[in-house]
């Protein structure tokens, strides 16, 4: 479970979030950067400034830098993620 770093550039990475397990939501964050994501396998809601969008295997899906976001997993959830820049570094998708 849980994030998984495929491979990571100077200005890109991808990352697999493998089985995760449906659950009520995270708080709302925002990111500074942006992730463009494709659902492999189950069912999420994707909050997205205010609106919500359920995404199922074969969705992709973009969350902007800066827009405030969060994902309420429905089914055991696997999906590919890019970050632009990558998430990692500096811990830029830690929670603060």
């Amino acid at each position: 479970m849980g994030q998984k770093y495929l491979a990571t550039g100077k200005s890109l990475s991808m990352r697999l979030w493998e089985h995760e397990q449906p659950g009520e939501p995270k708080s709302e964050m925002r990111r500074d950067y942006e992730t463009v994501g494709y659902v492999i396998k189950g069912r999420a809601e994707l909050h997205l400034e205010g609106q919500m969008v359920i995404l199922e295997p074969g969705d992709s899906w973009i969350v902007p830098e800066g827009a405030s976001h969060t994902y309420k997993i429905l089914e055991p959830f696997t999906a590919v993620e890019a970050t632009s820049p990558p998430a990692e570094i500096s811990k830029r998708d830690e929670t603060s």
